[in-house]
């Protein structure tokens, strides 16, 4: 399936549309341009060949310190079809807390992205563009930093009480 949505992709939206693939571990991935992550998402959901129906889980992946990267990561699904699919969005950042990687919110093309968006933004802070409420949805809004990032820094308390 990964070899035929690759040539789809590639014929509506031209070859930058792909960044990478990655054919190693359980599910091979297409690594695309985030720029045309709206586009490429509406088109896989609507094609008459894909109908990617479903979004299953979005997950933020911190990359490193030294890579200076997130991958955003999209399980998407056609239940009729019963085929999957695993897309990927890779953002340079500087890891600044003042200034977030950004991806494009996919919440106009599935409703379940607005809780998936909510919590890669709460644990991971990766910012989504166009998202229609994007506030924390597990820490307490006053909370300091993104704890799945690999240089979190724990605090030693939280309104006076001990954490650690």
């Amino acid at each position: 399936m990964v070899e035929r949505v690759k040539t789809l992709l590639i014929g509506q939206f031209g070859e930058q549309v792909i960044v990478a693939e990655e054919r190693s571990g359980l599910q091979p991935s297409l690594v695309i341009d985030k720029e045309l992550l709206q586009d490429v998402c509406l088109f896989l959901r609507d094609g008459e060949e894909t109908y990617f129906d479903f979004l299953s889980c979005i997950s933020a992946v911190d990359d490193g310190v030294e890579a200076g990267t997130f991958t955003v990561v999209y399980h998407l699904a056609s239940i009729p079809y019963k085929h999957q699919l695993t897309l990927k969005v890779v953002v340079q950042n500087d890891r600044q807390l003042n200034n977030l990687p950004v991806v494009p919110s996919v919440t106009g093309v599935w409703r379940t992205a607005d809780w998936h968006e909510r919590e890669a933004y709460d644990l991971m802070g990766v910012f989504f563009d166009g998202h229609p409420d994007l506030r924390r949805i597990l820490l307490p809004d006053d909370w300091e930093g993104y704890p799945l990032r690999k240089d979190y820094k724990e605090a030693e308390t939280y309104h006076g009480i001990t954490i650690k």
